[in-house]
């Protein structure tokens, strides 16, 4: 089919699908902001507030893979669609809720919608630009920066809302920007489904699994490690994705085909994307709230002392790693990254009581956004660069599942260890300050075992030095990434 006749406004199209990439990945930061005022108003307790960011996290990453296989069965508009029905209802419900755990309602609707939109926008994108592989390099990055805009933003917004206007309008803002997008679906293509099966079963397997994991990490510190109802929970977690991989080597049509861990640095890559998730996501939550609990900062005073991170990562992600991926491929930039991200993390864990941005906070969070600039791109290639066309979209969503999963036990293990080391005891700076820095110094032992790991089990680098092609990372053309 030749796209470029079929869709002559597949640049619009493509201004949709980067929205929508944009607000995905809004709602994952225009929340920590929010937070603090979030806990008073909505009774949260210190260890329970985490839910309003790993409830989105579970159920997004967890049926991710889910809403893959939809999109190929009912079609990827018709799929990208619904995702944003789903995501403004979860909107509408967070935006009323009046106890905490409507809010984690809420949020966990508006994670099955991002879901849904994530792999069918993909998919749409691929359709529209597979053609030429020019547009499709460009396609592909003007898409990837919508994610560091995205999370720019909210950050921003997070701030203006929270403080001039109430955090209920971090999520009242989806519901005329959703109402926009579906309007504008118009221009994207009709795809048809195929005929096939869902994988319910698996789906609701691993999605039930992460959660439980996560809650009875979350409450592991109150009740107890040892206790019987944490045992039980870890137990039924394990044996919840035990059936999920069973499940897969039985069934048909399974949503991950076990036979793709074959293909070559996949494991090694969705190792680092946990790890690399695991220690980013739980830094972004403790600084929000070191910002404002401890240095007394203002919502909107919070999200722009952020902006300076945020934009560091938009500019390096959008106009040097792809460069440097080209030019020294993905295993030395991948462990590089993580290892100044447990830097800056490091950094983060010597903040005081009496501290200051510029001193605490800036130069170490600057470092830690160079780290994460460095590592996720060629992690996300490295994860790519071995499935065959038929499997890239699967290896995709394997990837983008893990770094949402390591990201909500990250952030649930962290906030144990805070919280047991003083975080929850609102009000006295100096007990804060100490969770924080247990938070920030577990942080930076989670990138650095993965810069480690990264070394040693990600083997077969090809890289200029070694004789491969400035083109190639790992046999990957990069230009999808440039």
């Amino acid at each position: 089919m030749d796209t470029q006749t079929t869709h002559p406004r597949r640049w619009w199209a493509l201004l949709v699908l980067a929205a929508a990439q944009f607000m995905v990945i809004m709602d994952t930061s225009i929340i920590g902001v929010a937070l603090p005022k979030m806990q008073e108003d909505l009774g949260f307790s210190p260890g329970d507030l985490q839910w309003v960011f790993n409830a989105y996290v579970i159920a997004f990453g967890g049926l991710l893979l889910l809403g893959g296989r939809l999109s190929d069965l009912l079609g990827a508009r018709r799929v990208f669609s619904a995702g944003w029905v789903v995501l403004i209802a979860g909107s509408v419900v967070a935006a009323a809720a009046q106890n905490a755990w409507v809010e984690v309602v809420g949020r966990a609707v508006q994670g099955v919608g991002g879901a849904l939109i994530a792999p069918a926008a993909m998919t749409l994108l691929m359709i529209l630009f597979a053609h030429d592989p020019k547009e499709l390099g460009k396609a592909m990055a003007l898409y990837g920066a919508a994610a560091p805009a995205g999370g720019t933003a909210g950050v921003f917004l997070g701030g203006v809302f929270t403080e001039w206007l109430s955090w209920q309008w971090i999520f009242i803002i989806y519901i005329p920007i959703g109402l926009a997008t579906l309007a504008a679906a118009k221009l994207l293509p009709e795809v048809a489904g195929r005929r096939g099966a869902v994988d319910v079963l698996g789906a609701a397997a691993v999605t039930a699994g992460l959660a439980l994991a996560v809650f009875a990490v979350v409450r592991a510190p109150e009740v107890g490690w040892g206790s019987t109802g944490t045992v039980l929970q870890l137990t039924g977690a394990a044996a919840l994705l035990l059936l999920f991989f069973v499940i897969q080597k039985s069934v048909r049509e399974p949503l991950m085909p076990l036979g793709i861990w074959r293909v070559p640095r996949l494991g090694s890559a969705n190792l680092a994307m946990a790890l690399l998730g695991a220690a980013w996501i739980p830094m972004w939550y403790f600084l929000n709230l070191y910002l404002q609990q401890v240095l007394g900062y203002g919502a909107f005073a919070s999200g722009a002392a952020l902006l300076p991170m945020t934009g560091l990562l938009m500019v390096f992600m959008t106009l040097i790693t792809a460069k440097l991926l080209a030019r020294f491929g993905a295993k030395p930039l991948i462990a590089g990254g993580l290892f100044v991200l447990a830097l800056g993390l490091l950094w983060l864990s010597a903040v005081e009581p009496t501290g200051t941005f510029v001193v605490d906070v800036l130069p170490a969070s600057l470092v830690a956004a160079l780290g994460m600039s460095l590592a996720y791109i060629p992690t996300m290639m490295a994860a790519l660069s071995g499935a065959p066309q038929e499997q890239a979209g699967l290896a995709s969503g394997i990837v983008n599942t893990t770094y949402q999963v390591g990201s909500a036990l990250g952030l649930a293990a962290l906030t144990a260890l805070a919280t047991s080391q003083g975080a929850g005891r609102l009000g006295d700076a100096a007990a804060l300050t100490d969770g924080f820095r247990a938070a920030f110094l577990g942080a930076a032992a989670i990138a650095a075992v993965g810069g480690a790991l990264t070394l040693a089990a990600m083997r077969g680098e090809r890289g200029p030095a070694a004789g491969g092609s400035p083109q190639a990372v790992d046999g990957a053309d990069t230009k999808v990434a440039a």
